[in-house]
């Protein structure tokens, strides 16, 4: 064998492995949700009837009461909202968090998983608590059983 059919072979296996290596480890960033929170939060309980909610009402999120919503004060957004009952004894608050930069989500979401109190209400227990991410969306939904999911699922369609 000629040592330019060698090198030839030796660039090809290379270029595989560099296009393996790509494909395996290394995930494209997940695209940002565009959007107000006011927008994404209306996404968020669409096509869930009126009838099946408590009176709900949007509430800013700010360094005053971020504590009582995600549980900590450890997390940089750049801005956030929450929806929860005017007055009820239903245990439901959905907040979402616009991060400053969506590398954060994954410890933003660990940190809220870690501090956030279902039982914020004293008396009441959500009995679901989902935090996750969508670029540099972060939600926490506190609710029962049955609107959980579904407001999961309108998350993840976003």
């Amino acid at each position: 064998m000629s040592k330019k059919l060698i090198w030839t072979i030796v660039a090809v296996v290379a270029v595989v492995a560099i296009a393996v290596v790509a494909v395996f480890f290394l995930k494209p960033a997940e695209k940002n949700v565009e959007g107000t929170l006011e927008e994404l939060m209306a996404k968020v309980y669409e096509g869930i009837p009126a009838e099946n909610l408590p009176m709900l009402m949007d509430i800013p999120v700010d360094s005053e009461n971020v504590e009582g919503f995600l549980g900590t004060t450890e997390v940089s957004y750049k801005e956030a909202v929450a929806k929860e009952p005017m007055m009820s004894s239903v245990p439901h608050s959905v907040v979402l968090v616009r991060l400053n930069d969506a590398k954060d989500a994954p410890a933003a979401v660990e940190k809220i998983k870690a501090s956030v109190n279902p039982r914020k209400w004293i008396c009441i227990e959500a009995s679901n608590v989902v935090v996750k991410s969508k670029g540099d969306l972060v939600i926490l939904i506190m609710s029962n059983e049955e609107l959980a999911p579904k407001l999961e699922a309108n998350f993840d369609n976003l």
